[in-house]
């Protein structure tokens, strides 16, 4: 088994790499993808970068010349709940683009043209062993959809929307695009999202963006040597 781990971030893949052993590394599309192995799993991890359209260049080329049979991505974002607040994590059921709207042409708000789906179901049984994990650890976790757009969610009446249309607990920017790459080249796939922003917005985030991005590696380690 080969799984895929992609952060958007490089600080969320930094210190996976400190775990890899026999690493060897190779850029694709401007991506570096570092494999190695972990438990004598093989991995191998990238930075995809920020948005929806580098999340998805690097989720096509992973899966096309690693053929990896899993794929997990971490990292931080916002909540849009309630329940959830800073150092806190989002798991998701599943994930939805909250910016793709052909709504004029009479789509409901989100459809995937092409695909003809709004929201894209995240696997269950990884699901479970990262749940699992997060419990072990005494993380206080939520399961629900998680909303993807090319847009840092700061603003309340945003958060407030995008939650009450979509029914999601956390936004950021990269997962419902790794999702839609994952679903189309039926590859299994898991959301992982470590809160860094609450109702600080920006402040927020730049105060516990490291800290929560941590969270996302020790979990997922975990999960690699589980699966």
């Amino acid at each position: 088994m080969r799984i895929g781990v992609i952060g958007a971030m490089q600080m969320e893949i930094d210190n996976l790499k400190s775990f890899l052993e026999n690493q060897t590394t190779e850029v694709i599309s401007g991506v570096e993808f570092v494999s190695g192995t972990i438990d004598g799993k093989e991995v191998v991890a990238a930075v995809c970068g920020v948005g929806k359209v580098f999340a998805a260049i690097c989720t096509e080329a992973m899966i096309l010349n690693y053929k990896v049979d899993k794929v997990v991505n971490i990292g931080v974002g916002g909540t849009l709940c309630k329940e959830l607040g800073v150092m806190d994590v989002a798991v998701a059921t599943q994930v939805v683009q909250h910016d793709m709207n052909t709504s004029a042409l009479g789509d409901p708000v989100g459809l995937i043209s092409g695909i003809n789906e709004i929201y894209l179901p995240a696997d269950e049984s990884m699901r479970k062993v990262l749940t699992e994990i997060l419990a072990e650890k005494e993380i206080n976790f939520l399961e629900g959809t998680i909303a993807t757009g090319d847009l840092f969610l700061h603003k309340s009446s945003t958060k407030d929307k995008i939650n009450e249309e979509f029914g999601a607990i956390a936004g950021e920017m990269e997962g419902g695009s790794i999702g839609q790459v994952c679903y189309i080249n039926k590859v299994p796939f898991a959301i992982l999202r470590s809160i860094s922003d609450g109702e600080g917005g920006a402040m927020d985030y730049a105060t516990f963006a490291e800290k929560a991005a941590q969270i996302g590696i020790d979990v997922v380690v975990e999960f690699i040597k589980r699966i």
